[in-house]
């Protein structure tokens, strides 16, 4: 190939016609999901870039997707709030999807941080004027107002996680209680028998889920009272929460905690008291981010798709820019567990 790949080189790798390309490049529905994945590694093969300044003059969109992580009163001097979502492995994660997904069609998200009101003003006024065509929202709280204020401006969304309160908008979640149930399944399969949680906050629907799923999931297995601590998903809340739970049960064997980063914090604890894992406790966490296999020993984890979900999440609002009006829909995907050494 010489010179620019055109839309008939890619259609030509592709093996399809140059109209498929086209609406594919367009985020136009109708085109089969396995389609549109052949064309965009065509796209990417080939190195075609479209000509955004053409494309829009004649789709009257801008190419560009918001990528917008929300916190309500997240923010202090000490910790900045972009300080804290770049050290948390769970938000790499989500832009690892989207742009993975969104690169090949050559549409880069945009990432804007609204944590205090002035900044959500800024988001609202950037997509009510038309930079970015959509917005995919990470919320972390509950209290937060931005994703009610998306659906209230009127302009395409979707939420990774299910809202807190019921609002009118597309969302791409996990089965936070299936995932809690693979937890507590394997620890009863281990013979575990003294068995405790370390919750998320009990303020967000995952935290109540991941709680709720793994209590039920142990009454079943004939087990009434499941003692629980609450932390925040991070490492330093973890290890707080397990030095609680070993001061109400010091011979507690099996230990699940609600995200990965709290059972990292959770094995330094033990380390510190002197139990071994998973001779004296086995432990497993939720996510199998990074810090699982940063572990040591290597965690045991509820394994949350969030690369797959952050995908679909682009496919949706793409979608969703394609088709104003279109129905709000949830797509719900299903964990599994992946076992390592720590239980």
């Amino acid at each position: 190939m010489t010179g620019s790949p055109t839309l008939e080189d890619v259609a030509r790798a592709a093996g399809v016609s140059r109209a498929t390309v086209s609406r594919v490049i367009n985020g136009i529905r109708n085109v089969d999901p396995v389609i549109q994945e052949t064309v965009r590694e065509a796209l990417a093969s080939t190195g075609y870039v479209p000509n955004q300044a053409a494309r829009s003059l004649v789709t009257r969109r801008s190419g560009a997707i918001a990528l917008v992580v929300s916190g309500a009163g997240g923010d202090s001097e000490e910790h900045p709030f972009p300080s804290k979502v770049f050290a948390d492995p769970f938000f790499g994660r989500v832009a690892d999807g989207i742009v993975g997904f969104l690169r090949p069609l050559g549409i880069h998200p945009i990432l804007m941080f609204a944590e205090t009101a002035e900044a959500r003003g800024q988001v609202l006024t950037y997509l009510r004027q038309g930079n970015a065509d959509g917005a995919v929202l990470v919320s972390t709280h509950a209290d937060d107002p931005l994703p009610g204020l998306v659906v209230e401006a009127g302009r395409p969304a979707v939420l990774f996680a299910r809202p807190f309160e019921p609002i009118p908008i597309s969302y791409v979640d996990v089965a936070h209680r299936t995932g809690a149930k693979l937890a507590a399944d394997h620890l009863i399969a281990r013979g575990r028998t003294r068995v405790a949680t370390i919750s998320g906050p009990l303020d967000v629907p995952a935290g109540q889920d991941r709680l709720a799923g793994f209590r039920d999931a142990m009454a079943t297995h004939g087990h009434p009272y499941i003692p629980a601590a609450e932390g925040n998903f991070t490492r330093d809340s973890g290890e707080a929460a397990m030095e609680r739970l070993l001061a109400e049960d010091p011979g507690l064997d099996g230990v699940f905690a609600a995200n990965d980063l709290m059972a990292q914090g959770a094995l330094q604890a033990l380390r510190h008291h002197g139990r071994r894992v998973p001779d004296d406790v086995a432990v497993v966490g939720f996510d199998d981010s990074s810090a699982a296999l940063a572990c040591r020993p290597a965690l045991t984890t509820v394994r949350h798709p969030v690369e797959d979900m952050a995908a679909e999440m682009g496919r949706l609002l793409l979608a969703h820019v394609e088709e104003p009006g279109r129905r709000v829909t949830s797509i719900i995907f299903e964990p599994t567990l992946v076992v390592r050494d720590s239980s």
